[in-house]
């Protein structure tokens, strides 16, 4: 996110491990470990060497080559007749506007919607979409780095809008909650929808984000400040990576309505439950593992009845299964994304039996990506 490079001088170089928490789910090694013989005062004694993980077991293959106005892939929305709603900040080059873009179920590009001017900053930061149930499209509008003079964040200004779809094209932004810090990603289920707060208390330590959730019927809702206060906060979540402050980010439902939250820079996988009333009754680490570096944009397959993870420091996507098990499902060094191949996978969801990722390329310090270059992609991995 050259927004995300002024934010870059804020931050020293990421902790390669998350802070340890009670470890819920770890990868099995491909080989059990070896030794190997070393001499020390006349005798021999056995050194383990260390063990090595198990490859990744698919390969991400380029899906589509975005135009050059499409520097910074973000969020993606799966309509229901197939269709993607891509959005496109363009954090990274921001003489390319913030838009909206279509990929069409037959994979496709089309400009879906070039956005209106946020009214306090003069530019919309779009990441976080989903599509309502009437065919209008939420997302969210991240202002955290459009300080219209020039700081490096800047909190309270980011949105919620509601995008009015009418005979399949947009027709206007209809402010819906206005106050967050970072509004992220953006969830719907029932007659709710969900975004995450990803800096809910800045400078907190540990970090304090959380989730709110809102009727979909409410509009024109300005939050209480500060956002602890504000009733439509359903839950928090704790970052100890004193490195990265980031936190609550990618939110996805399973088929029992439980709510998982991805906690960015722990790499943390949380669940969040629900009694029949609709109050959160447990809110917990789910999946943790010593190689998911982070937890960015997640999404539920019912049919594999897996959770896939977009892994952005890793620059992989890691595959959680609903006992807390991780794998690694697809991973690449550090590259340009030519091919398909991942590059700072920020998101993802699944269609027609393959994991499509949008590949946000924003180099981060301790992340596998290094340079922020051509070509601007979207990958998929065959599940199949």
């Amino acid at each position: 996110m050259k927004t995300f490079r002024r934010f870059r001088g804020l931050m020293v170089v990421i902790a390669a491990v998350a802070l340890a928490l009670p470890a819920f789910a770890t990868q099995q090694s491909a080989d059990k470990s070896s030794t190997e013989v070393q001499k020390k005062g006349g005798r021999k004694r056995a050194v383990p060497r260390k063990k090595r993980l198990a490859p990744p077991l698919k390969q991400a293959e380029l899906l589509a080559e975005l135009p050059d106005w499409c520097n910074t892939p973000d969020g993606m929305a799966l309509l229901p007749g197939g269709d993607i709603i891509l959005s496109v900040p363009n954090f990274n080059d921001k003489k390319a506007p913030p838009l909206l873009m279509k990929i069409t179920r037959d994979n496709r590009l089309e400009e879906f919607y070039r956005l209106p001017k946020n009214p306090d900053t003069g530019r919309m930061g779009p990441m976080g979409i989903v599509a309502g149930p009437t065919g209008d499209l939420y997302l969210a509008d991240n202002q955290l780095f459009h300080d219209p003079d020039g700081k490096p964040m800047l909190f309270g200004k980011s949105r919620l809008v509601r995008i009015v779809v009418k005979d399949g094209k947009p027709a206007g932004v209809v402010p819906v909650v206005t106050g967050f810090n970072v509004s992220n990603a953006v969830a719907i289920r029932g007659d709710y929808v969900y975004v995450s707060e990803t800096i809910l208390e800045p400078n907190s330590q540990p970090l304090v984000s959380g989730v709110f959730r809102f009727k979909l019927a409410e509009e024109g809702i300005q939050l209480r400040q500060p956002l602890k206060n504000d009733p439509h906060l359903i839950a928090t979540i704790l970052t100890y990576n004193k490195d990265i402050p980031f936190g609550a980010d990618g939110m996805t439902f399973d088929e029992a309505g439980n709510l998982y939250v991805g906690n960015f820079a722990d790499g943390t996988l949380h669940r969040i439950e629900f009694d029949e009333s609709g109050k959160v009754k447990s809110n917990r680490i789910f999946a943790r593992a010593p190689f998911m570096k982070s937890c960015d944009g997640i999404w539920f397959d019912p049919r594999t009845r897996k959770i896939y993870v977009a892994d952005s420091l890793a620059n992989a996507v890691q595959m959680v299964s609903l006992d807390g098990t991780v794998q690694t499902l697809a991973q690449d060094r550090d590259n340009d994304g030519s091919g398909g191949r991942l590059d700072q996978p920020c998101e993802v969801l699944v269609r027609n039996g393959e994991v499509v990722v949008a590949n946000m390329d924003f180099p981060v310090p301790g992340g596998v990506n290094k340079t922020f270059d051509k070509p601007y992609t979207l990958s998929r991995i065959r599940l199949d």
